[in-house]
């Protein structure tokens, strides 16, 4: 006997389920091309600090500039940027984080422009000063926003994305920078960079969410001009000690400067109704330890690649370009562990351990490059360690930023992206100077200075642990 069954039928989807699918689906899109915006932004801003390196003696030659003038292009953009990061991740926090971030991306292709046009030397350190002003602004408040915008599970991914485009930026901007003025001219490498500060100008108010900033207060003007003259002539500090020594009076003046800067600094944001950075801040033990963490290890970690830069050269012999290529591997294994490695090590064992753990790998290479002996080339005295630091950097550089954003106040999340940041660059503006300074004038230099930088790694390790179990 067969029995009859009625066709089967396509069972039709409720409106209310299409109308509930597709803003979803359009919804993620927005966030995937927010987050977009947010992480190329953050390459742009890495890409910057390195790109234009490789081009300096074209830059000199095309602008008859002077040695001073030279090493001006690079200390413009790196004064302002360094200088400007804690005042304007305050603005972003009381004025809002998207337009802080849209101001500072149309400011930093502005002075991209200007430096890409310049016919003199003082155009194109009014660029340079000028994309570190918008590098400043928008920098801490992309940081912000991408907190605000991936909380929970999302986080650990979109922080990984953040974490691959700082340590893929600065590489590959020694790489590009020497393709594209080769091809095209030192201009170029100013150029490549204003599609994507093009993009977020349009794209952040469609894409990006922001939080209502805070009711309108008054602003802490002496306070802003005090905190930013101190980093400034702190920073200033560091990077004339790096070219004229520690023991130069202008370095001695510029950081005493900027210690008496500090001292007034502090005593104006115990007294202001509405202060800058309020004090109570620090009160965190986290948020404290985690200034402190992103200090010493900017010193450890951006120290690393000047050393190897220098070391490939002097103790192994290699020409400027060979010794780029040398530095490949660091950029590839710093992109796979920030986004295959720091994810999980995120999710299983959290930001503060991941940092510890990082800490320990970068000690691990920087020991493996002061000891492990030349005679061997470069495959043994040279690629594991690159391999070791390129991983410890990239599981201890955004875990240490999450740490310090994490435990601030939303309605300072701004700012507190702005001390992590400030932290690490002074932090890595004195590891430079003073690794460097020991590398090329200390007996068996570079064995000391590595294995110095592994000692401070350590001990920021050991300052992490202090923090794990809280």
């Amino acid at each position: 006997m067969t029995i009859a069954t009625k066709p089967e039928t396509t069972r039709p989807i409720p409106m209310a389920a299409m109308a509930t699918t597709a803003p979803s689906n359009r919804e993620h899109r927005r966030r995937m091309i927010g987050l977009g915006v947010l992480v190329s932004a953050q390459f742009v801003v890495m890409l910057d600090t390195s790109i234009v390196n490789v081009a300096l003696p074209s830059i000199q030659a095309d602008l008859a500039l002077s040695s001073a003038g030279l090493s001006w292009i690079i200390n413009a953009y790196v004064l302002t940027f360094g200088g400007l990061l804690l005042l304007f991740g305050r603005v972003a926090d009381l004025l809002g984080r998207r337009r802080m971030f849209i101001a500072g991306s149309a400011l930093f292709t502005v002075g991209t422009l200007l430096a890409a046009t310049a016919v003199n030397e003082w155009m194109l350190v009014g660029g340079r000063i000028i994309q570190g002003a918008g590098a400043a602004a928008l920098s801490p408040a992309a940081m912000s926003l991408l907190m605000l915008n991936f909380p929970g599970d999302r986080r650990a991914r979109a922080m990984s994305l953040w974490g691959a485009a700082s340590a893929v930026g600065g590489a590959t901007g020694v790489l590009a920078g020497g393709v594209l003025t080769g091809t095209f001219g030192w201009s170029s490498v100013f150029l490549v960079t204003v599609p994507a500060s093009l993009a977020a100008v349009v794209l952040a108010r469609r894409v990006l969410d922001d939080t209502p900033h805070g009711a309108r207060r008054r602003f802490d003007a002496p306070g802003a001009v005090t905190i930013t003259a101190a980093v400034l002539a702190l920073v200033d500090g560091a990077l004339g000690a790096a070219d004229r020594g520690l023991g130069s009076p202008s370095v001695l003046i510029a950081l005493v400067a900027s210690a008496a800067l500090l001292g007034a600094f502090i005593a104006i944001e115990r007294h202001t109704i509405d202060p800058l950075v309020p004090l109570e801040l620090f009160r965190s033990r986290v948020l404290s330890t985690g200034v402190g963490l992103a200090a010493l290890g900017g010193a450890a970690r951006a120290s690393t690649f000047v050393l190897i830069a220098l070391y490939l050269q002097k103790a192994l012999n290699m020409s400027p370009e060979h010794a780029g290529l040398a530095m490949v591997p660091t950029s590839i294994t710093g992109f796979i562990v920030n986004l295959v490695l720091l994810p999980k090590a995120l999710r299983a064992i959290g930001p503060r351990r991941s940092l510890v753990v990082g800490l320990l790998i970068l000690a691990a290479g920087h020991l493996w490059l002061a000891y492990a002996p030349t005679a061997h080339g470069y495959p043994v005295a040279v690629l594991p360690g690159l391999l070791l630091v390129a991983s410890g950097v990239a599981l201890s550089f955004t875990p240490t930023t999450m740490v310090i954003v994490s435990v601030a106040p939303e309605t300072h999340t701004g700012l507190a992206s702005g001390l992590a940041s400030s932290a690490t660059q002074v932090g890595a503006a004195l590891g430079t100077a003073a690794f460097t300074a020991i590398a090329l004038t200390a007996g068996n230099g570079f064995t000391a200075a590595f294995t110095g930088a592994a000692a401070v790694a350590l001990a920021t390790a050991v300052l992490g642990c202090s923090i794990v179990r809280r």
